[in-house]
């Protein structure tokens, strides 16, 4: 398939020749590019971007929040290896802890009561380093301590989720007294810093990712100011947790293999989802087609009435992983899909139902960075990092300058569901790092934040590379569509970027297709990255996202 002269900003991919990096702050490609160029790992660059981003992505990213990765080892054969740092419920979190105090039907997403879940990034950031890092840990932190201390210029982003927060943060002074310091979202450009968190920064460089977190005085310090205010965290908590490798899942497409992450995150819908599609021909269909959106759209349906049933803890509930991405249950799923008439997607079933429990699930809107580092030796990396609402539970906890990840309000406290709360489980996850592997090698490491739009932006970027052609950048900018909802809101609309044509609008709509037109580079949409490992030129092929501010470095 030659390359594609689809629709494009004016970006060109990055090329690259030894290493790369892409990120969705500028400032964090640029710290995982130095850790290359002083001769770290892709794990060390991955460390080092991702602590920036903690400084300069707050409103997506933290220490106080979990991360997914997926590791491509040149040195055992390009096996791939998925680690999984999420923390589960504290061991006082039960659904009796949050009926005492007179919730019943949903955990409270915002404040203290909203963080129950151990933050599980920082040990991923020391279980990875321990097997593939080349520098020293304290080398990594350099930049984000300098920012967090010294200051870095607003980016759009964070200025413009202040600006859609700031009534929120006004709720919580210790978050405002930081975000909004002259009482007002800064604009973009402007100045800001964060003293509090260059220490807890500090503290974990000089005295590693255990003393330095989980062990010592940052654990104590996060446990006593929040647990003041009602949350179950304890510091036995976090002294009891450590990040786990897990096996990955994946099936192939088109001749390609693509691996996702296994439960409790959704990587499973995204599989599903190029299983569905890979029974159509998209050539023919066209992109950016209406056939092409209603086809995806439908198989998104298809995909997510399984997971809501599903997903969850596997340790707590025994998931049909190896039926759910069989290529014959694909078969039987598609027969669902009429051409000419749009589903209700409220009114989808699983294809495979559980018994004795309640499905579906509520809101899956979150914000989260996502990122990818290939290294000289061939190590990729794929990760994803995230507090999940934008700025979590938008409380800082106490002196430490860290805001918790409010993930554990996506419990359920209804005693059937699947997902719901219990001591010690880890809760239904968005966050999906993914690979694209070709002839046993990794070809593509890719992915987005955007929560219920992960898996939807993995299936238009493989759509666009693989059936259409398109070079990396191309696919990350190409017209994205988001079937479902959006953080939010509770209408499950198709929304359409305005590149999309009024035609094609206008025909999905007439097959049924709940069509809601949005910007012409949606927010909602996510940001993505990709580094394609090109095997015909051996050189690297990077992307980033124009609707973030990221970018993607080589060398």
């Amino acid at each position: 398939m030659t390359h594609s002269s689809g629709p494009r900003t004016g970006r060109p991919p990055t090329t690259g020749i030894r290493g790369m990096v892409a990120t969705s702050h500028a400032l964090a490609s640029a710290s995982g590019y130095t850790a290359l160029r002083r001769g770290g790992s892709a794990v060390d660059a991955a460390i080092a971007a991702n602590a920036t981003l903690c400084v300069v992505y707050p409103h997506m990213g933290g220490l106080g929040g979990d991360g997914f990765w997926l590791i491509a080892d040149p040195g055992n054969g390009y096996r791939v290896k998925a680690l999984n740092a999420s923390g589960p419920a504290a061991k006082r979190a039960d659904i009796e802890f949050y009926r005492q105090k007179g919730y019943t039907n949903a955990i409270p997403s915002r404040g203290a009561l909203g963080a129950l879940t151990i933050p599980g990034a920082v040990d991923g950031w020391r279980e990875a380093h321990q097997h593939y890092g080349k520098l020293e840990w304290a080398e990594l932190f350099e930049d984000a301590i300098y920012y967090a201390q010294n200051g870095f210029p607003v980016g759009n982003s964070l200025a413009d989720w202040t600006v859609k927060d700031s009534e929120l943060m006004r709720n919580y002074p210790s978050a405002a007294q930081i975000y909004m310091p002259s009482g007002k979202p800064p604009r973009a450009g402007e100045r800001l810093v964060n003293p509090a968190l260059a220490a807890s920064f500090k503290r974990l460089a000089e005295s590693g990712p255990r003393q330095g977190f989980y062990e010592g005085e940052t654990a104590s310090r996060i446990c006593q100011a929040l647990g003041s205010q009602g949350s179950p965290l304890q510091e036995e908590d976090f002294e009891s947790f450590k990040a786990q490798w897990v096996e990955p899942i994946s099936v192939d497409y088109q001749g390609y293999t693509a691996y996702e992450f296994p439960p409790n995150t959704q990587g499973l819908a995204a599989l599903q989802i190029l299983n569905l599609i890979e029974g159509f021909d998209l050539q023919s269909f066209g992109d950016n087609s209406a056939d092409y959106y209603h086809h995806m759209a439908e198989a998104v349906k298809l995909a997510f009435a399984d997971r809501n049933a599903w997903l969850s803890d596997p340790e707590f509930i025994d998931i049909p992983l190896e039926r759910l991405l069989d290529k014959a249950y694909a078969d039987e799923r598609r027969k669902l899909i009429d051409p000419r008439q749009a589903m209700v997607m409220e009114d989808v079933p699983p294809g495979i139902a559980p018994e004795n429990s309640t499905s579906g699930s509520s809101d899956h809107g979150g914000d989260t960075c996502y990122f990818c580092t290939v290294d000289d030796d061939g190590l990729a990396v794929s990760v994803i990092q995230s507090i999940f609402h934008d700025f979590g539970t938008v409380e800082i906890a106490g002196d430490t300058g860290i805001i918790l990840q409010n993930r554990g309000s996506f419990f359920s406290l209804d005693e059937n569901h699947p997902n719901r709360l219990e001591p010690g489980k880890r809760t239904f996850h968005t966050l999906i790092p993914a690979m694209l592997y070709r002839e046993g090698k990794p070809y593509l490491v890719y992915g987005s934040m955007g929560g219920e739009g992960q898996p939807q932006t993995h299936a238009a970027m493989i759509s666009r590379i693989i059936d259409f052609g398109y070079d990396v950048q191309q696919a990350i900018e190409a017209p994205r569509w988001l079937m479902g909802r959006t953080w939010g809101t509770k209408v499950q609309d198709l929304a359409l970027e305005g590149r999309i044509s009024d035609l094609v609008a206008n025909e999905l709509k007439r097959r049924g297709q709940p069509v809601k037109p949005v910007e012409d580079w949606n927010d909602n949409m996510g940001h993505a990255q990709a580094i394609r490992l090109n095997p015909q030129t051996g050189f690297l092929e990077g992307g980033a996202d124009p609707r973030g501010d990221g970018s993607a470095i080589g060398y």
